[in-house]
């Protein structure tokens, strides 16, 4: 059960999905779900929707609203096709940590409002790009969110770049979990580790793990590097981490 909603935000309008179990009767613990590099599309809309059947109400927004209304990629292409991939990158190329905070803001605004989300804390979970998102999210309003996840997430701890997450992760209040895809080029093993140091030595509770033998961007459908025994570890994992923090 999904339907689409406007929400205001300081930049604009940000078209978002909302997902509930079909036997909803009272409003569910919240979840934010940010998609992928590729945006909103079919496959993001499935695992959102299985994850608000576990007894969630589950907010999706467009990252790309600035730049483009509903999903960027047109219908029968890839988000790795060399003439949509770079429109994506221009796009992401917005999303600065500032722009991100403003997005924050009216999505937590959103829920507030919307009678489908319960009171309290709420999760967070992010993929690829957006697993920055989710820690960001995180550190800018700890005691919001209780929990926080990325998955096959990219750039969260490049030493010399200023706006990586592991640099704000410090405030962070709630549990944390990443799950790594083997071998990540955009996450290799020294990232990993200087972002384990930073959380530990922050003092959070949070579980790194290492999904061997899978590759970038393992819980998308529709990419040649989907993994079906990785989707479906990330998703009993995410739905423990939920269930033992919302729940």
């Amino acid at each position: 059960m999904s339907r689409a909603i406007d929400i205001p935000a300081a930049d604009g309008t940000i078209d978002a999905y909302l997902f509930t179990p079909g036997n909803a009767n009272e409003p569910l613990p919240a979840v934010v779900l940010f998609t992928d590099i590729g945006g909103l599309r079919p496959c993001y809309h499935e695992k959102a929707q299985r994850i608000a059947d576990s007894g969630y109400a589950v907010l999706m927004p467009n990252v790309y609203y600035r730049d483009a209304y509903g999903p960027v990629v047109p219908e029968g292409k890839s988000f790795r096709d060399p003439d949509v991939r770079p429109t994506l990158v221009e796009y992401a190329g917005h999303l600065t940590p500032e722009a991100q905070s403003r997005d924050f803001a009216a999505l937590l605004a959103c829920i507030d409002e919307q009678v489908e989300f319960a009171a309290g804390k709420l999760g967070v979970v992010g993929y690829c790009m957006t697993g920055a998102f989710a820690l960001r999210m995180a550190a800018e309003h700890p005691t919001h969110i209780a929990a926080a996840a990325g998955f096959h997430s990219a750039r969260l701890a490049v030493a010399d770049d200023p706006n990586s997450p592991v640099h704000v992760i410090g405030t962070i209040e709630g549990r944390v979990y990443l799950g790594h895809a083997d071998k990540d080029e955009l996450l290799p093993s020294e990232q990993i580790a200087r972002l384990d140091e930073a959380l530990a030595t922050a003092g959070i509770h949070f579980t790194t793990e290492l999904y061997k033998g899978a590759a970038h961007g393992f819980t998308a459908k529709d990419a040649p590097s989907y993994d079906a025994a990785a989707d479906d570890l990330h998703h009993k994992r995410l739905a423990l981490l939920l269930e033992e923090t919302l729940q």
